[in-house]
């Protein structure tokens, strides 16, 4: 079967790529067409007028038609969607499959395609889906032309206002094809649990769905293999089973590993179930699913256990986008984005406010990265005119079936979560919703808490919060407490938090054995929600250029923000960093913010650059975790001042400014243990290029993140500095992304320049699909040009 497989991919009019033996990526040779297009569901329809794309696709992330920018001041989305533009498009593939497959039965997946989408199959509509974050899949077998042209057509329509947040538009994740033989294991068939886990033994237990899709009855073994992370056969077991012809069998399997190697956030070791399914004696399917061993629990009294050990959730909040790229999930964007946040001291994301990529939970299992998998951001009640509301009554258990179905191998997966500030939380007919979808959860997997974020807490929403496991509080850390004492058995967690208050937040979780963790809105920047973390609220049109929220932790281009480097001191040992509050607010200021409105951290930058400002006082502030701080202006002594708990790990001094170099000193007790320096930069002088990875994979699909810097002649970055940088690209890539993070730029993200923000930008590079050395170049006028080379092997 491999090898016929192998063969038709050959043939087929794209390349595609490898999952396993019996699934290929799908995701090469499309073509694509922004707008409408009468009869695009045809197979004869012409398209060799369209433009030729690979998966993943996002348009809304492209330059709009005749600009030379994705962002427009009238775009329906408005702030919401960062100015950015929906609208319809349409994708067509065509492909071979050889005779030689004819009885094998073709299904293809959707990882994710936003939204409002229909697939034709040789003129034959055989698949619709209106959520945008929820793969689905289709059997195809009875509409293929064997050894034939074949055409796949998709039509998308991202239109109206359906969401608070940048979506993208399109194919935006992979899409898949499966060939199995007609006894075959089902779409998401195998689910695995640990229900008894130890450092002696674990029970691994293991339902598998087999489908007999053929005519015949087959007399069927199920072979079931458990592979360690080195390779090795740790436990083995069979099944046989009679399947009638046109039915589908749940085979239940048990084994025993021997001194386990437990899945946690420090050690994320894989298992691998290895399937085999023997029809009448012969190999019939033959799949694979990575698995860790691991327990949960959660009590008021001890709080979150992993593997019986207490954890506080260092969490995070994140939207869908990759910055740069829009909303495509290339496999490469998702794991820089769980490493980054990794590297910054989290070990919990909330996947707000819907299901991710399973790319990002592949990334989430191997970097040991605990995950809050939630379902919707609306139920029957809307809260934009064309948002999921229109479909939730039709849709949501199907959708709730996609996430479950999809994700519950993954044992970075700890808890779903309905939902997220769904309105009349305190109405019995929404209480009524709330645990139907928790039942229904449960009916899918009991091993993971159910959980929902609530916002406007109070004894009212006690019947809805009564239908999840643990308690979703936004912006409720005054509930601890009392909460608390009216339901001492209640688990809470702040689902969403406040930057400017992540002391408080923390020091409530730390307090606290019925807190078991803090999740701030948001860990990562994202593009929509546009200027959340300045101007704030109500939101106007005026707000435009800015199309960036601008209150993650780390910006869109994976560089940390000071709220970042100030949770550092909160999380980890021996810190410090320095930033200064310019003599003049950052950006201008919403003089009608609300009250309420607080995304926002303090008005500081990492810059020691403020010429025209000599011997005017500025306000330095020093974030710490070491006992105290000493602070240094060109090496003379300013003081020092206790950085503890009791003066929120900060320290306030003022400074007349003077150029030079400004350095904070850590000390334990007498002892220095860390430092950190800002210093005046002169005018750039040169570049310095720095790839995250200077060796990639040659497939269609890995990236490379280049770091691009203005320098002075001593290598001081400039943070004033904003020089246009050009660039070009030699050998087997292409440029699908550039960046500064800068919320208010409209300069778009695909052309071959960006203009420095800070003193720097982002570059990221594709591999095209071919072997060799990528070479990218930099120049920008007035300074010397630089180059990075990164193999593509």
């Amino acid at each position: 079967m491999r090898l016929i497989l192998i063969i038709c991919l050959l043939l087929a009019a794209a390349a595609v790529q490898a999952q396993d033996s019996r699934t290929q990526l799908f995701d090469t040779g499309w073509r694509f067409h922004r707008g409408g297009a009468m009869g695009a569901d045809e197979p004869d329809f012409n398209d060799s007028a369209w433009r030729a794309v690979d998966l993943p696709h996002d348009w809304s992330i492209e330059d709009l038609p005749g600009t030379q920018s994705p962002f427009n001041r009238d775009a329906v989305s408005q702030v919401s969607g960062g100015f950015t533009t929906g609208g319809t498009g349409w994708y067509r593939k065509t492909f071979t499959i050889p005779a030689s497959l004819q009885g094998k039965h073709i299904v293809f997946q959707f990882d994710g395609v936003y939204m409002n989408v229909e697939v034709w199959l040789n003129g034959k509509r055989l698949a619709k889906h209106p959520y945008g974050y929820t793969s689905f899949w289709f059997d195809g077998t009875a509409r293929i032309k064997w050894n034939e042209k074949n055409v796949l057509a998709v039509k998308v329509r991202n239109e109206g206002e359906n969401s608070r947040w940048y979506a993208g538009s399109g194919i935006y994740r992979h899409v898949w094809l499966t060939v199995t033989d007609p006894v075959h294991v089902g779409q998401w068939g195998t689910y695995i649990t640990t229900p008894q886990v130890s450092n002696a033994s674990a029970r691994v237990c293991i339902n598998t769905t087999i489908l007999n899709e053929s005519s015949n009855a087959a007399a069927v073994k199920l072979l079931t293999r458990l592979v360690n992370a080195a390779g090795k056969e740790v436990a083995v077991t069979d099944t046989t089973q009679n399947i009638a012809a046109k039915d589908t069998v749940t085979c239940r399997q048990q084994l025993t590993v021997t001194h386990p190697e437990l899945w946690s956030v420090n050690t994320p070791v894989l298992y691998t179930a290895v399937t085999e399914v023997y029809s009448n004696g012969r190999l019939a399917d033959w799949l694979q699913t990575p698995f860790g061993i691991r327990s949960i629990t959660a009590d008021a009294v001890n709080g979150f256990r992993l593997n019986g050990q207490p954890l506080k959730l260092k969490g995070g909040c994140v939207h869908h986008d990759n910055g740069p790229l829009g909303a495509k999930a290339y496999d490469r964007a998702e794991e820089r984005k769980v490493a980054l946040l990794k590297a910054s001291g989290f070990n919990a994301v909330r996947c707000a406010h819907n299901p991710p990529s399973p790319a990002f939970l592949d990334a989430c299992d191997r970097l040991g990265m605990l995950v809050i998998d939630e379902a919707f951001d609306a139920w029957a009640q809307g809260k934009n005119p064309d948002d999921y509301h229109l479909y939730f009554n039709d849709w949501w258990q199907r959708d709730v079936e996609s996430m479950v179905y999809r994700d519950r191998n993954h044992p970075s997966v700890i808890m779903w979560s309905t939902g997220n500030e769904i309105p009349n939380r305190d109405k019995p007919e929404v209480v009524k919703v709330a645990k139907m979808l928790s039942d229904y959860i449960r009916t899918l997997d009991t091993t993971r808490f159910i959980t929902c974020g609530v916002n406007g807490v109070t004894p009212d929403k006690d019947p809805f919060l009564a239908t999840l496991d643990i308690a979703g509080y936004n912006y409720a850390r005054d509930k601890y407490e009392t909460d608390h004492q009216r339901l001492p058995n209640r688990v809470m967690f702040a689902t969403e938090s406040l930057p400017l208050e992540a002391f408080d937040y923390w020091m409530g979780v730390k307090d606290h054995p019925w807190v078991i963790g803090d999740f701030v809105w948001t860990a990562f920047d994202y593009i929509g929600e546009a200027s959340i973390g300045w101007l704030g609220y109500w939101q106007r049109q005026q707000f435009y250029p800015w199309n960036l929220a601008y209150c993650g932790d780390i910006d869109i281009c994976g560089w940390k923000r000071p709220q970042s480097y100030y949770r550092d001191a909160l999380w980890k040992s021996n810190q410090v960093s320095v930033f200064v509050k310019p003599p003049q607010p950052f950006f201008p200021v919403n003089p009608q913010k609300v009250s309420w409105s607080h995304w926002e951290w303090h008005d500081v930058t990492a810059s020691w650059n403020w010429e025209g400002h000599e011997q005017q006082p500025l306000q330095v502030e020093v974030y710490s975790s070491c006992e105290k701080v000493e602070l240094f202006l060109n090496g003379r002594s300013l003081g020092k001042q206790t950085t503890d708990r009791a003066h929120k790990y900060t320290a306030t001094f003022q400074v007349p400014y003077q150029p030079g170099k400004l350095e904070a000193v850590g000390y334990n007790g007498n002892k220095k243990v860390t430092t950190a320096v800002l210093r005046t930069a002169a005018a750039p002088d040169h570049m310095q290029l720095t790839a995250d990875r200077t060796s990639i994979h040659a497939a269609n699909q890995d990236l490379s993140y280049v770091t691009v810097e203005l320098l002075d002649a001593n290598g001081v970055r400039n943070p004033t500095a904003e020089n246009e940088v050009q660039f070009s690209v030699e050998g087997p890539g292409a440029i699908v992304g550039v960046g500064n993070a800068n919320p208010v730029s409209t300069e778009s993200c695909q052309l071959p320049r960006r203009k420095a923000w800070q003193g720097r930008c982002l570059v990221i590079i594709k591999a095209t699909g071919s072997k060799g050395n990528i070479v990218l170049k930099a120049k920008a006028a007035g300074l010397r040009g630089e180059q990075v080379t990164i193999a593509a092997q």
